[in-house]
């Protein structure tokens, strides 16, 4: 197995334990072994464990910009449309069998206290996401209060959804977007 292919491996089952089992529950021999790759070859890639946690949520943050802007952009062409599919994207991802909460917030709750950099990252990614969305509500000509809300309302939904166990919790939140949403308008 060639150093790409060993590296992918590594961070498929590194995603995959870190989300079942938490970030601290999971061992390097453990990642060895799932990754079916020597502990040898896991320190040369990844000298340190917080190296691939770091690597696993730079993928993640990927595969959430990814998915959420192509689920905005398979919207309906209005401003209004493009802010709800916020709300879908969270409801198709509730609704998957392996959803487990948003990975940026179980690494900061377990990790943010004690590796600085794990938190930045988690930082980073909540402030693309806020910019994403402030940019979505400027088209609408909404203030930027309103982004604020509508980014705290999908945060808050991805941790009630995943304590709760409930995907109708994406509706809710919807619900209340829309809300808001129309809430500013009136008032713009």
């Amino acid at each position: 197995m060639n150093v790409e292919e060993a590296r992918e491996r590594i961070l498929s089952a590194a995603e995959d334990l870190y989300y079942q089992k938490g970030y601290s529950a999971v061992g390097m021999d453990e990642l060895r072994t799932t990754a079916g790759v020597s502990l040898r070859r896991l320190y040369a890639l990844f000298p340190s464990k917080d190296d691939i946690i770091t690597a696993v949520l730079d993928r993640k943050h990927s595969e959430w910009e990814s998915g959420l802007t192509g689920r905005v952009a398979s919207a309906p062409d209005t401003a209004r449309e493009r802010l709800l599919a916020i709300y879908a994207y969270l409801e198709e991802w509730f609704t998957t069998e392996s959803f487990r909460g948003c990975a940026f917030i179980n690494a900061f709750g377990e990790l943010g206290g004690t590796h600085p950099e794990i938190a930045a990252l988690v930082r980073d990614h909540k402030a693309s996401f806020q910019q994403y969305v402030t940019a979505l509500v400027r088209d609408l000509g909404a203030s930027d209060d309103l982004a604020a809300q509508l980014s705290i309302l999908a945060e808050g939904a991805q941790s009630t959804a995943a304590i709760s166990r409930d995907p109708a919790v994406a509706g809710q939140a919807r619900s209340a977007a829309q809300t808001l949403i129309d809430s500013a308008l009136a008032t713009a």
